[in-house]
């Protein structure tokens, strides 16, 4: 089963919708803890619908369960209290915590699905990580960074 990743940070409108419609993706799962970022205007929750729809015929889904806590957010990205190996401990922890591979269903994935952060390294970014996750507990996911 294919799925994709993608940022908004350091994105235009244009790159943002054009890959995804690029890739044929049809569901966008935000897993920001702040889906309301100022970091691109066009993808506040409030505004992400509509564009999904109308530029890539997507849909939006935000799933809180698969952000960090504001603890784990705060601590790398605030107050830098936390270190990128500390915080990576802390997300592969809170999605084994809140079960994720069971709470989730593996179905839904089969239509082509993005999951949708602010940053703009997959690799120092937490959808990795959840992705990471589900694969080790579904198997068979193939992870594309757009």
């Amino acid at each position: 089963m294919e799925v994709f990743t993608l940022g908004l940070s350091g994105r235009s409108a244009e790159s943002f919708f054009g890959a995804l419609r690029e890739a044929d993706v049809k569901r966008v799962l935000d897993v920001r803890l702040h889906n309301s970022s100022n970091l691109a205007g066009f993808g506040k929750a409030a505004h992400l619908p509509y564009f999904l729809r109308e530029l890539c015929g997507a849909e939006y889904e935000h799933e809180p369960i698969l952000a960090p806590t504001p603890e784990l957010f705060d601590g790398l990205k605030k107050s830098r209290t936390l270190s990128w190996d500390a915080y990576e401990r802390g997300i592969r922890e809170l999605m084994a915590e809140r079960r994720i591979e069971e709470v989730l269903d593996p179905g839904a994935f089969a239509v082509r699905t993005a999951l949708l952060c602010a940053c703009a390294d997959p690799e120092r970014c937490h959808r990795r990580i959840v992705l990471e996750h589900l694969d080790a507990a579904w198997g068979g996911l193939e992870v594309t960074h757009l």
